[in-house]
C-alpha cells in the first residue's frame, strides 16, 4: 500500500505535468471504483488542473471551475488502498475505457493527450475515488489525525499515549498520525528499537524520544528517496530502502539476527528479536499472549 513518502512523491511527480492542463474527459472502467455520485465524474470535463495535495494517505487533484461554470473547486480525491496504483502516461489510446474484468479503473484525460490511469490489481477492489467541492467531504480525510512530520516531540507523545493499543497498531492509525502504513511502521518500530506490541500509553520519556527521531528520519530518508521518481519506479525504490519489512528470513542490516514475522488474517509484521525485543520472539498466533 503507498504511505505518505509514496503519495507525496505522486503528488509532486504530478504537480509538474499535470497542473495547467485542462481535463479533456473522465472515463470509469470500474463502477466500483467511485465512492460519491454528486457532482458526477463528466463535470471534471473542461476544468483546469489547479494543483494536486495529499491528505494522509489520500492524493488530491484539485481542479478549478469548468469554463462557464458557477465558481466551483472539484477535488478527485483518491486513495489507492492495498493493490490499487496511479500511473501517468504522457500519451494515452485514443480508444475510450470500457467496463471490463481488466486492472484499469479510472483513466483521466488531459488536454495534450497524456492523463492518468488508475488501476487495480487482485479481486479484493478496495481501490476509492470521490469527487467532492471539499476533501473533508471525504470521509476518511475528514478523520485523519495530523501529518506525523508536522509534531514535535511533545506533540508525538500526547498523540500516542492517548492511546492504550499496542504501538504497531497506534502508528498505523490514520486517526492519529496520517500516513504511516504497514511498512514505515515496521522500519519506524526498528529503528526506534521498539516492540510492535509495546503498550503505547506506558511508553518512557526516553522512549518516545526514540519514537519520534524514529518518524522523522524514516520517513524524511523515505520522502527523499521517492522525490522525482517516476511512478513506474516508486514501488522498487520503496522497497529498496526497507530494512525489515517484508524481509522475514533474512539478516537485520543492523545487528545481523534474524528478521521475524508475525502473521496475522489479512497481514503481518516485520521486526528484529535483537535490536527490538530484547532477543525474545514474539508468537505468532493471534490470540496467544503477545510479548512485550
Amino acid at each position: 500500500m503507498p504511505e505518505l513518502p509514496e503519495v507525496e512523491a505522486l503528488a509532486a511527480y504530478l504537480r509538474e505535468r499535470a497542473v495547467g492542463h485542462a481535463v479533456r474527459a473522465v472515463e470509469v472502467a470500474a463502477i466500483s471504483v467511485l465512492k460519491t455520485y454528486d457532482p458526477p465524474p463528466t463535470a471534471l470535463a473542461g476544468a483546469a488542473v489547479t494543483g494536486v495535495g495529499r491528505h494522509g494517505k489520500f492524493l488530491d487533484l484539485v481542479c478549478g471551475k469548468p469554463a462557464g461554470a458557477e465558481d466551483e473547486e472539484l477535488h478527485l480525491v483518491v486513495h489507492l488502498a492495498r493493490a490499487g496504483w496511479l500511473t501517468y502516461r504522457e500519451s494515452l489510446q485514443p480508444r475510450p475505457a470500457k467496463p471490463g474484468k481488466g486492472p484499469l479503473a479510472l483513466r483521466v484525460r488531459l488536454d495534450d493527450g497524456s492523463g492518468l490511469e488508475l488501476t487495480e490489481a487482485g479481486t479484493q477492489k478496495r481501490l476509492a475515488c470521490y469527487l467532492v467541492r471539499d476533501p473533508r467531504d471525504v470521509p476518511g480525510v475528514a478523520r485523519l489525525g495530523p501529518d506525523p512530520l508536522t509534531l514535535d516531540e511533545a506533540g508525538l507523545a500526547e498523540r500516542v499515549r492517548a492511546q492504550r493499543g499496542q504501538l504497531k497498531g497506534v502508528l498505523t492509525d490514520q486517526r492519529v498520525l496520517a500516513g504511516i502504513g504497514n511498512a514505515y511502521s515496521d522500519e519506524i518500530l526498528h529503528a526506534a528499537k521498539l516492540s510492535p506490541f509495546a503498550r503505547a500509553d506506558r511508553l518512557a520519556d526516553e522512549a518516545v524520544t526514540r519514537l519520534h527521531q524514529a518518524v522523522r528520519s524514516v520517513l524524511v530518508d523515505a520522502v527523499a528517496r521517492s522525490a522525482g521518481q517516476c511512478t513506474a519506479t516508486l514501488k522498487s525504490e520503496k522497497r529498496s530502502g526497507l530494512k525489515v519489512h517484508a524481509r522475514a528470513g533474512l539478516p537485520c542490516p543492523v545487528c545481523g539476527d534474524t528478521v521475524r514475522e508475525v502473521s496475522f488474517s489479512d497481514t503481518s509484521l516485520q521486526y528484529c528479536p535483537t535490536c527490538q525485543t530484547g532477543g525474545r520472539t514474539l508468537a505468532d498466533r493471534r490470540l496467544s499472549r503477545l510479548l512485550r
